[in-house]
């Protein structure tokens, strides 16, 4: 019995074996990122101090971290912020990144700092 349970087990784990990706093994580790963030209150388009019932955060990454970010968001906005020789957009939700030839690559986000929630991070 219990070979029939080992050539079983082997057989059914053989079709994951055959598909299982040659690639070395992922690493998953924290990167330094740069970057900068503003507490505010308000709306991002008329923001003010922000106060103890209206406290949002905004992050902007750059380099290389908003590079990888913008590659695996693909693909570019077809309706882009701007007509600019060089630029790229995408957007998934409330992430906004762009590339710029003279800043490079910049990706944008937020939260609402009462709730928790995602709120985007720049606007147009």
């Amino acid at each position: 019995m219990k070979k029939i349970l080992v050539l079983v087990t082997l057989a059914l784990a053989l079709p994951f074996h055959a598909f299982a990706d040659d690639k070395a093994p992922w690493e998953g580790t924290y990167k330094p990122i740069k970057g900068k963030y503003e507490i505010y209150g308000g709306s991002l388009h008329e923001q003010k101090a922000p106060g103890r019932n209206d406290s949002k955060v905004a992050f902007r990454v750059e380099g290389t971290a908003a590079k990888d970010m913008f590659d695996a968001m693909q693909p570019d906005e077809k309706l882009k912020c701007t007509d600019a020789a060089g630029y790229r957009e995408r957007r998934k939700d409330n992430l906004f990144c762009t590339y710029e030839t003279d800043s490079g690559y910049n990706c944008y986000f937020g939260f609402d700092l009462r709730t928790g929630k995602s709120i985007g991070g720049a606007s147009c």
